[in-house]
């Protein structure tokens, strides 16, 4: 009974889905049945109709149940082979994309090619200043044109594939053009000498490419399966700097081959990626530079065994990886990102935690965070190295931050912060080793733009403080870089102490700062340099000072580009090629003298000077044998020197002296000296003022500490005349000027409205009829 209950219950649920299926399918069926009711219930009590009425409603009835079964077939199929595909089948079958070749083919001439030359011609640009050869002594970039032919994609067709979620397509890429345009200058190295242009006009590059969606379709990852086949053709140029036939550069065209294929094999072969953004908003800003805080969390799985195996014994050894405990393995972990490397403490153990953090800079919208495992053996100097994996960062044109990875089984690991600030936690598994994770945290605290805006942690948006247009030009301005202080040094000494000093290099301009003694020094020290265009880097190189030779304990290049009038660029430099170390430094643009003030901006007057009371001093240290000093000032300003009276046999001098200088923006130092009659003299202290930002004809009170000594402050009154602006405001607040200035304006406005009278009256006048 139960069994035939369910087959009527069954039978009436089909029945009430195929009415459904039907009323849906026929919008006018609820119309139709009352009709067909009607002229049944005719047919029956009034009059005959002929037979074939219901023949035909039974023919109709019988179609649309077909329809509805082979509706409901299909949909069965399509489940099933999504199904099949997603976790079965690995390859879908092959699909055509001539429409894919054919659109592109329309929009390479007028839009892709020029952005895409835009784009790589700066690329290429930085590259080749990194880039040496033996014949080769410096190359620039003339020319850059990728031509008009596009290249061919998945002329076979293209293929899905999955792997694990990740939904993957591969398609060919062929790209074989004979009329783009490369002019590269070469300056030749010795024995050759001379110069050559290369001209590149043909490239190929064939291969098979991925593509890898990630992130919900906001970003692609794109990579080369195997290392494509590369042919470049080259020829060289002739003209007046053309002092080289091209019989005597042999080995250019493989050296450039070797170049391209390279940074193919570096950047975008398996299972390397590169990474294209598709944000929903773009704020069209380029990105030059930021600062990301980097925290190595911790380590997991790792052990001697797992870690130097081969890729090819993965397998085999899969079974035994949980007999990999190492109480004993000493590791540390180096991060490097392009010439900066930090490097975190040693810990114990197959899990070790470490939770260090480093502040490091990015020099581009993208950069990549390589992280190096290394294992410190006992009563051995030279470290193991182990494992690496990397993390790759890219800027997205709505202000948010992507971050990629190459993930288990080469698979993809993506997150992405939608803004400044946002901290970004992933597991990286070690690359080619069978066992061994690392955790890492990321911030990305600041973006920085080429139009001078930065956005920071918490949304917070900095721009020009008066506009576009405060954004001058990249000649006549000037750059104050301040060096402020340092930390976190590095001792050469074997005592632990440091004398350091810092050179700065824009240019062929060197600036050099006075030595301090400390890890953490305080510099303050002011230079100016003409400004250049074409992203040139400011060079820095900080050295300790030695008997036997100074020896190097840190560099840094740092990008000048996108600086604004008005706004001081305060920011933590990490110095590469040391474990340890940053400097501060305040970057700021000013016009240059002769040029229209701006606002915001300080300018001198010509006519004013700058007028310093130098008071007196406290806590000095003690010169002499006595236990006293005899202490006096040398004023340096620019190229002028003064100085003060000595005060003998006193560690809290009195001067009360007064010196002027012409106002020309000059360093402000002061250099507290010992005297001595017969022996040279002994510095005591020095600092630096800072005046260039007080209002004209204020003075300016205040104790400033000195620098290169344990203790010992200095008391100063300065302040910056401008006689003109003193008139000027006598002038502007007197009273009876005011009044004045007020009846005239009136008397003006009185006059215009007259005078507006009179016209009126006169063209009323003429218009009248005679």
């Amino acid at each position: 009974m139960s069994r035939r209950k369910n087959k009527r219950s069954l039978r009436v649920e089909d029945a009430v889905e195929f009415f459904n299926y039907v009323v849906e399918e026929k919008p006018f069926l609820p119309v139709l049945i009352p009709l067909v009711l009607f002229a049944w219930a005719i047919e029956r009590w009034v009059f005959s109709f002929s037979n074939w009425v219901p023949l035909a409603v039974a023919v109709w009835a019988t179609v649309q149940y077909g329809n509805y079964q082979r509706r409901i077939i299909v949909e069965d199929l399509n489940k099933k082979w999504k199904r099949v595909i997603l976790n079965t089948s690995p390859i879908t079958p092959l699909e055509p994309c001539e429409w894919l070749n054919k659109m592109l083919t329309e929009v390479w001439p007028n839009y892709i090619n020029p952005k895409l030359s835009s784009r790589f011609s700066s690329i290429v640009e930085k590259r080749l200043k990194h880039i040496k050869s033996r014949l080769i002594e410096r190359i620039e970039l003339q020319e850059f044109s990728l031509g008009s032919s596009p290249p061919s994609l998945g002329l076979h067709g293209t293929r899905w594939s999955t792997s694990g979620d990740q939904r993957i397509m591969r398609l060919g890429f062929d790209w074989d053009t004979t009329d783009m345009s490369i002019m590269l200058l070469a300056k030749l190295a010795m024995p050759l000498m001379g110069t050559a242009r290369i001209v590149i006009n043909s490239l190929h590059i064939k291969g098979d490419l991925l593509l890898m969606p990630v992130l919900n379709g906001r970003a692609i990852l794109y990579s080369f399966l195997s290392v494509p086949d590369v042919r470049i053709g080259v020829a060289f140029g002739s003209g007046g700097s053309q002092s080289l036939p091209a019989t005597e550069l042999p080995g250019v065209s493989s050296w450039l081959v070797k170049i391209l294929t390279d940074t193919l094999v570096k950047t975008m072969v398996e299972p390397r990626r590169r990474c294209y953004s598709m944000p929903a908003v773009s704020l069209r800003k380029k990105a030059v530079g930021g600062i990301i805080y980097v925290t190595v969390v911790s380590a997991s799985k790792l052990s001697r065994s797992g870690l130097r195996l081969s890729p090819s014994r993965r397998q085999f050894d899969s079974t035994s990886e949980e007999h990999f405990v190492d109480k004993d393995l000493q590791t540390f972990v180096e991060v490097e990102l392009e010439q900066l490397t930090r490097r975190t403490d040693m810990k114990f153990g197959s899990n070790p935690r470490w939770n260090s953090k480093f502040n490091m800079v990015l020099h581009e919208e993208t950069g990549t965070l390589r992280f190096n495992l290394y294992e410190c053996t006992p009563n051995n100097v030279k470290y193991d190295y182990l494992a690496s994996c990397e993390v790759k960062v890219k800027y997205v044109e709505d202000d948010s931050t992507v971050f990629w990875a190459i993930g288990p089984d080469s698979g993809v690991i993506a997150k992405h912060a939608l803004f400044c600030g946002k901290e970004v936690e992933i597991v990286v598994p070690f690359e080619g080793v069978h066992s061994g994770e690392l955790t890492v945290k990321l911030v990305l605290k600041e973006w920085q733009f080429s139009d001078g805006s930065h956005v920071l942690d918490n949304l917070s948006s900095r721009s020009s403080l008066f506009g576009s247009s405060n954004f001058l030009p990249r000649t006549g301005r000037k750059v104050n870089i301040t060096v402020v202080e340092g930390k976190d040094l590095i001792a050469k000494d074997r005592s632990g102490k440091c004398a350091p000093y810092v050179k700065l290099q824009y240019g062929k301009i060197l600036q050099r700062t006075r030595t301090a003694h400390a890890l953490s020094p305080l510099w303050n020290r002011k230079f100016e340099f003409d400004e250049i265009g074409g992203g040139e880097y400011l060079m820095i190189k900080c050295y300790s000072e030695d008997t036997f030779g100074d020896d190097s304990i840190g560099s840094a290049r740092v990008n000048l580009e996108g600086l604004v009038e008005g706004s001081v660029r305060d920011v933590w430099i990490p110095l590469e090629k040391v474990n340890s170390g940053e400097l501060r430094l305040q970057i700021e643009a000013v016009r240059a003298e002769g040029s229209e003030g701006s606002r915001g901006s300080t300018t001198h007057s010509n006519n004013g000077w700058l007028e310093l009371v130098l008071l007196e001093a406290k806590d000095l240290i003690a010169a002499d044998i006595r236990g006293t000093s005899d202490p006096y000032v040398r004023v340096q300003y620019g190229h002028l020197k003064k100085r003060t009276k000595v005060m003998y046999k006193t560690l809290n001098p009195h001067w009360n002296q007064t010196l002027e200088f012409p106002d020309d923006g000059s360093p402000l130092e002061l250099h507290v000296k010992d005297h001595n009659a017969l022996l040279p003299t002994s510095s005591i202290g020095d600092c630096v003022v800072e005046y260039q930002r007080l209002p004209p004809n204020q003075m300016s009170d205040k104790w400033i500490p000195l620098q290169g000594v344990k203790r010992g402050e200095i008391h100063i009154r300065i302040t910056r005349k401008v006689p003109d602006l003193e008139k000027r405001t006598s002038l502007e607040s007197d009273p009876s000027i005011k009044r004045a200035h007020r009846i005239s304006s009136e008397v003006n406005e009185n006059y215009d409205l007259l005078i507006l009278a009179v016209v009126q009256k006169m063209f009323q006048t003429n218009s009248t009829p005679f």
